[in-house]
């Protein structure tokens, strides 16, 4: 493709993924395209619909992929800055994949791309060499594959978390970091005290809500209460909302959508254990324009269902506040905002042998991911072992299938790298705005 046939394309793509949203709120998508012009990996992380528009297209391969692989629960966005800490309905401190906004069910293959692909693009942002790229990437397969192989033979027991007794070097730094975060910091930045009582700070991002909406929200509250697994639909403490708030998407990914802060109450009247719930509209998925099988498409009530459910089958121990609900008949995905949520920060992380442990942890944590989304969670849409399909699909074939993502990570990540400059070309002459 020509580069004037290629910047057709990505118009093309970009255009029908964002265009009834830019027209909506083009200020916000000014914003968005500005930081994706910033680098080829911004680039990249907010054009996943260019990303499933080649793998079905130009990029398209089937290899190591059948009938049943070919449809389990994927993340849909994994990127290498889409992992980070939480802390799981037990109390534990994690290391794991996160923001499922993306998330879906397609070819288990694409979400190993998309991360190999962002690993080329870390990597060439860091002046690393291809050969050092293909070692991380290398690092990365091999680790996921022996894990996955693992699960397989061991059962879903075998299935563990990064932790801070399972963890070691820049993982366990990053676990580490987030455990020194606490709640009442957390509130004293978002909320202030009035009146002997907790209230949001209102900011240029966060702005009051007018009694109407508070009324709208609190009613999908109520609704998005009865979504939550384990807990009481009603507890007059723990459940009772102190204040609500309106934030617009400000990422790349979340460019223009309206997010509701709600304060609730927490577990006791005292104020350090007040919690910050977020209420935001959830959005068509990218890889779901080229998922054809109809079932999944009509499993789901709203995007809201679909992002919620997504991460309970992609996460061993999800956040206990995650759930959804609809407000104005638009699905919303329901969350914590979590005090103790920090990311790995790739700025922090050059030396070769520190990359690569961390390839070999991201590359662990995939293959349970994906494992866990099978025929022993708690949903019915993929009623079959993933970790023993994938180990079928591969055949003991370690070498092709390491191969078949270095490969990719070169080839997409040369492109991804020209697109940036096609879509800064494009952007800064107000062809996309």
């Amino acid at each position: 493709m020509s580069t004037t046939g290629r910047a057709a394309h990505l118009l093309d793509v970009l255009t029908t993924e964002f265009g009834d949203s830019i027209r909506q709120d083009p200020a916000a998508f000014s914003r968005k395209f500005r930081k994706m012009a910033a680098s080829p990996f911004a680039f990249y992380r907010g054009s996943a619909a260019v990303f499933y528009a080649d793998l079905t297209g130009a990029f398209a391969d089937d290899a190591y992929l059948d009938e049943r692989t070919g449809r389990v629960w994927i993340h849909g966005d994994l990127h290498a800055e889409n992992f980070g800490t939480y802390m799981n309905a037990s109390g534990e401190l994690v290391f794991n994949v996160n923001d499922f906004d993306e998330a879906y069910v397609g070819p288990y293959t694409w979400d190993l791309k998309r991360f190999a692909a962002s690993v080329a693009l870390i990597g060439y942002g860091k002046a690393l060499s291809d050969t050092a790229i293909t070692a991380l990437v290398t690092e990365f397969g091999t680790a996921y594959l022996a894990e996955l192989t693992g699960i397989a033979h061991g059962g879903d027991d075998a299935v563990g978390s990064l932790t801070l007794d399972t963890t070691t070097g820049v993982l366990h730094r990053v676990l580490q970091t987030a455990r020194l975060s606490t709640r009442v910091a957390m509130l004293d930045v978002e909320t202030v005290i009035h009146d002997y009582d907790r209230r949001f700070a209102i900011t240029g991002e966060r702005t009051a809500v007018t009694e109407e909406t508070r009324e709208r929200v609190l009613a999908a509250f109520e609704r998005y209460l009865t979504t939550l697994p384990g807990l009481p639909a009603a507890d007059p403490v723990e459940h009772r909302i102190k204040d609500v708030a309106l934030r617009k998407g400000v990422g790349i990914g979340s460019a223009g959508l309206p997010s509701y802060n709600l304060l609730l109450e927490g577990r006791s009247q005292a104020l350090e254990n007040d919690v910050i719930l977020y209420m935001k509209q959830a959005q068509v998925p990218a890889v779901a324009r080229h998922v054809t099988d109809a079932r999944v498409a009509g499993y789901f009530l709203h995007q809201g269902h679909r992002t919620a459910e997504s991460q309970r089958a992609l996460q061993a121990s999800s956040d206990p506040w995650l759930g959804y609900t609809a407000l104005d008949g638009v699905g919303q995905l329901v969350a914590e905002v979590s005090p103790y949520s920090a990311d790995l920060d790739w700025d922090d992380v050059n030396e070769p042998d520190e990359l690569r442990s961390i390839m070999r942890d991201l590359g662990r944590a995939v293959a349970r991911m994906h494992s866990v989304a099978d025929d022993e969670s708690s949903h019915d849409l993929v009623d079959f072992s993933t970790e023993e399909s994938i180990v079928a699909a591969v055949g003991g074939d370690t070498a092709g299938f390491v191969g078949m993502l270095v490969d990719f990570a070169h080839a997409y990540g040369l492109q991804a790298r020209t697109d940036h400059q096609t879509f800064v070309d494009l952007f800064r002459n107000g062809d996309i705005l």
